[in-house]
Formats: structure tokens, C-alpha cells, sequence
């Protein structure tokens, strides 16, 4: 069980680092100008038992490859973690932005921001209701 981190020196000396880096990777000096707006997200009642940083990386490396969830490498935390952070990172606050689109603009992230999951059902419904316009796929043909 990984001990819980604090800071960067903490997380070099207790966690096991990644041998394999991604093209999505951004760096830890990077990561830790993101780091305050990503830990605002959940309220701290208990120690963190995770790398946040290799929770960003997972979730940079599934908005560039647009992988699905079950697939992402092993070298990353569990997918349930990496997923329930990014649900909580893609809540949109009251001007309508998530937390996750101000970190991926202040960490000038060059990529999609949606996974490719979303990406695929936005064409479903796009195509669906191309459909229907045209008339095709309606219920009234039944």
C-alpha cells in the first residue's frame, strides 16, 4: 500500500515511478503549477493514498489515445480511481467550466478534451439526428 504524499520529494522517495513515459506526459515541474487547482476538487478527509500526478498523466494519456477506460496501461493507477477523479475534475462549476479544462488550459495542453468514448457517442447522436431530419429512422415508419 503506497504511503500518502505530500510533496515532491515525498513522492520521488515513496512511490514507484513509471519506467515508460507517454507522449502525453507533461513533466512534474509542469504538474506542479496545476497541482493546488486539482487538489481543490476534493475535500482532504483522509490522506491521499494515490500520485496525483499519475492520475493527471492517465487521464492526459486517455484524452490523447482515446482509449477506453479497462485499457489504460498498468503502469497507471486503476482505472475506477483515474475515472472517479476525472468525473469529479469534469463537473462544471457555475460559469459552466470544469476544473479539468482550467488545468488542461493552464498546463497548455495540446489534445482533445473529451475521450474517445465521448467523442463516439457525440457522432451516434449527431448521425441519429441527421437521420431524423431526413426522415429516415423514425418511429412512424414502425
Amino acid at each position: 500500500m503506497l504511503e500518502p504524499v505530500h510533496d515532491l520529494a515525498e513522492i520521488r522517495d515513496n512511490v514507484r515511478m513509471r519506467k515508460k513515459k507517454y507522449p502525453s506526459d507533461i513533466s512534474r515541474e509542469q504538474f506542479e503549477q496545476i497541482r493546488p487547482l486539482l487538489e481543490g476538487a476534493r475535500k482532504r478527509t483522509k490522506p491521499r493514498t494515490v500520485d496525483l500526478y499519475e492520475v493527471w498523466s492517465a487521464v492526459l494519456y486517455l484524452l490523447k489515445s482515446g482509449c477506453q477506460w479497462r485499457m489504460l496501461p498498468r503502469e497507471f493507477p486503476k482505472w475506477r480511481t483515474v475515472h472517479s477523479y476525472f468525473a469529479k475534475w469534469s463537473e462544471q462549476d457555475e460559469e459552466g467550466m470544469s476544473l479539468l479544462e482550467r488545468a488542461l488550459k493552464k498546463s497548455s495542453w495540446r489534445g482533445p478534451y473529451e475521450t474517445g468514448a465521448q467523442r463516439t457517442a457525440d457522432a451516434i447522436d449527431c448521425g441519429r439526428a441527421e437521420r431524423e431530419e431526413h426522415g429516415h429512422g423514425g418511429s412512424e415508419e414502425l
